[in-house]
Parts: C-alpha cells; sequence; structure tokens
C-alpha cells in the first residue's frame, strides 16, 4: 500500500494544453491545437532538462523534449469532463466538480439591460462592452477612459465581465466596490467571473497591474477543498486560487505578482507546511504569453519553472507530492482568436520518493487529481475521478 504524502503541492501552469481533445470543434477550435506542442516547434525546440527527465515530452511531441525512456515521474493525459474551456470550469474540476451547464457567454456585448443595472448601482457610465482583447481595448478606450472617468467593460469567448481602469483614475479599491457590484447583479445570467483589470501608464504605453482580482461564482459544495478544510488539513492557495473559488475551501490566500513572484511563495510556505496542500496558479502562461499568442514567453516561462522543480522537490522531500498540471488549453500559435482552446491537460506526479515514475495513460477527467489526492489524505472520495494513489510507488 502507498504511504500517505504529509504535503502535497498542485502547480497549475495556467494553459498549458497538451493537445486538442476530439470534441475541439465544438467550442471553436481546430484539430491542430497543442499548447506546449506547437510553442515547442514554434521557438525551433524548448530547453527543459528537468521535465523532460520528469516525462513531459511522454505526453506529447516536444520538440527539444525527447520522451524519457524512464521517467522520473508518473505522468498521463486528462481530458475534460465539463461543458467548458475555462479557469473555473478546468480548476473546479480537478476538486471534484463537473460543470454540465456551461457559464453564459456574451457576444458580442452585454444586453442593455445588464449594463443599465450596473451603471443604477455603481454610479458609473461605461465604455466599451464589446469583445476585446484586453490590451487592444486599452489602446482603443483609454484615452477616453482617463478623460472622462468612466471604467471600460468588456468581455471575451469566456464568460467574464471585465472592467478596466487607470489606478490613478479610479483607485483599486473602488474598481474592486465595482466589481462587487455586478458580481452580485451577475449571478442570475450565470456569468463565471467579474475581472478587476487596474492598468497604469500613458498612451501607447499602458501596462496591467498584478492588482487584478477575479470574482467567481462559487462551485458546488462539496470539492476536495471542503473536504480537506472539514478534516482540519491545511490548503492554502497561491496567486488567484482563492478567488477561483469565490473563497470556498480556500482559508488561506497568498497573493502574487506574476510566476516568479508564485514561484517563491509556493516555496517558501512548503518550508513552513508540515501538512496540507499548498494549491498555486501561474498565471502569466496565460495572460502575458497565451492570450497574446507569444510562444517565446511562453517558452521562457516554461525555462523557468524547469530550473525551479528540484528545489520544490527538494523542499517537498520524500513525504511531498508535486503535481504539475493545467486547466486548459491556450495555444500561442493560434492566430483565428486569443482565446483558451480546448485541449488535453498534462499531470506529472513527482516526489523524491520515486525510484522512477511511468506513464499512466489517460484519464476522462481532470478529476482525477483531486480524486487521488482525496484518496491520500483520508477524506471521504469524490463523485468523479479515478484514484492513481495505490501506482505512485
Amino acid at each position: 500500500m502507498t504511504r500517505p504524502f504529509d504535503k502535497v503541492c498542485i502547480l497549475v501552469l495556467d494553459g498549458a494544453g497538451v493537445g486538442a481533445l476530439p470534441d475541439c470543434a465544438e467550442f471553436g477550435d481546430p484539430p491542430t491545437v497543442n499548447t506546449l506542442g506547437n510553442c515547442a516547434h514554434a521557438v525551433s525546440g524548448l530547453t527543459l532538462p528537468n521535465f523532460q527527465a520528469l516525462g513531459l515530452g511522454n505526453l506529447t511531441t516536444l520538440a527539444g523534449v525527447p520522451a524519457a525512456s524512464k521517467p522520473a515521474a508518473y505522468v498521463l493525459k486528462m481530458a475534460e469532463l465539463s461543458r467548458g474551456k475555462d479557469t473555473p470550469t478546468g480548476h473546479w474540476e480537478m476538486v471534484g466538480v463537473e460543470t454540465t451547464e456551461p457559464f453564459a457567454v456574451y457576444n458580442p456585448q452585454f444586453p442593455e439591460a445588464i449594463i443599465a443595472e450596473f451603471t443604477e448601482k455603481t454610479g458609473y457610465e461605461v465604455l466599451g462592452n464589446i469583445v476585446a482583447s484586453g490590451t487592444a481595448i486599452l489602446d482603443d478606450l483609454g484615452p477616453e477612459h482617463v478623460r472622462t472617468g468612466k471604467p471600460i467593460v468588456y468581455t471575451s469567448a469566456d464568460s467574464v465581465f471585465q472592467i478596466a481602469a487607470h489606478e490613478d483614475v479610479i483607485p483599486v479599491t473602488e474598481l474592486h466596490r465595482m466589481c462587487l457590484v455586478a458580481r452580485e447583479l451577475l449571478d442570475k445570467y450565470r456569468v463565471g467571473r467579474v475581472i478587476a483589470r487596474p492598468f497604469i501608464g500613458t498612451p501607447g504605453k499602458w501596462k496591467r497591474t498584478y492588482n487584478r482580482k477575479d470574482f467567481a461564482m462559487p462551485p458546488a459544495p462539496g470539492t476536495l477543498l471542503d473536504k480537506l478544510i472539514a478534516a482540519r488539513i491545511p490548503v492554502i492557495g497561491v496567486g488567484k486560487i482563492q478567488d477561483i473559488f469565490a473563497g470556498c475551501g480556500v482559508p488561506e490566500s497568498i497573493h502574487s505578482e506574476g510566476n516568479t513572484d508564485g514561484i517563491r511563495l509556493t516555496l517558501e510556505r512548503l518550508e513552513t507546511l508540515q501538512r496540507g496542500l499548498v494549491f498555486t496558479n501561474l498565471v502569466d502562461f496565460d495572460a502575458l504569453y497565451g492570450h497574446r499568442r507569444d510562444p517565446h514567453g511562453f517558452a521562457h516561462a516554461l525555462e523557468e519553472v524547469d530550473a525551479a522543480l528540484p528545489h520544490l522537490l527538494d523542499v517537498l522531500g520524500e513525504d511531498g507530492l508535486l503535481c504539475m498540471t493545467a486547466d486548459h488549453g491556450n495555444d500561442p500559435t493560434y492566430m483565428a482568436s486569443t482565446d483558451h482552446t480546448r485541449e488535453y491537460v498534462p499531470l506529472l506526479f513527482a516526489s523524491r520518493r520515486f525510484r522512477h515514475g511511468g506513464e499512466l495513460g489517460q484519464t476522462p477527467t481532470f478529476a482525477s487529481l483531486g480524486q487521488t489526492l482525496a484518496a491520500n489524505f483520508a477524506v471521504a472520495p469524490l463523485s468523479i475521478g479515478e484514484n492513481y494513489l495505490p501506482r505512485l510507488r
């Protein structure tokens, strides 16, 4: 019988998919999307020696990262059971929630009734109300926002109501207040997330800041995180994890400012943790490189995580387990849109305890991660997902 791991880290490489799911056309994506594979090809090969040794190259064809004959980690691909390809849907499924009814998407704009109610309850008229790239809309409407003080509202192919405001025009605390108002009124419209998008700078030199905050609908109760908290097992969110779960099951949250900071904070918290779960989202893969279709930036971010892997495994030690995965795809080479892509995601179970790893094939749901950890921490099993703990030796 596999001895349980005292401390576990889930490290989410946001958007790092490994190939199109069979139903990708239903979500508007071609069968050629493959975030990591296409990124590797676009940069003429990745240099990821630690990921290679663990077996990342065993999950999809990665230029520069060949398959390992004897992977050091246990590796598998996870398909998404839920109807979606967005951040909350992916994260929720990891811990046991299948989203059978997709969040509502408003394209090309939100109905006037929503905007009118938002204006009435916040006191702000808005600019935009269109589908747009988060950086392009600042170029288009940033100057008018600064001149008028009206917040910029926009959406995307995801179920998001995004509000952008210059920090010198609308303070972050006021922007967050507006988002809370929007969150309350949008629940009945089943909008997945309200996102505060503060920025700074001047025309032509706008820069979004890490004061972003997500206001999500809460997941259904009974997630792995809820079960851990009920069993008094610590759960610590790093980055936007607490926001994604609307606080449910994530009582401790550590704000991060991008991947570098997120890795540092994860290491620091793991060093002091005796038993429990650290759940980290590395947002730059998605926000800075996936949506902006920047394969070179994406590749550099992968190299940064690769360099940190030995330290992460050392800090976890033989009583710790590192689980690396993703919440959806975001192919930085797919130029027909700037949205997420419907893909398989990787799952790598790694530990200094393992003498070797192996290939575990494929599972039909992200919840196999949560089911495995439920077994590890001896809490009640999830309703979906396969338990891989007996195979982690």
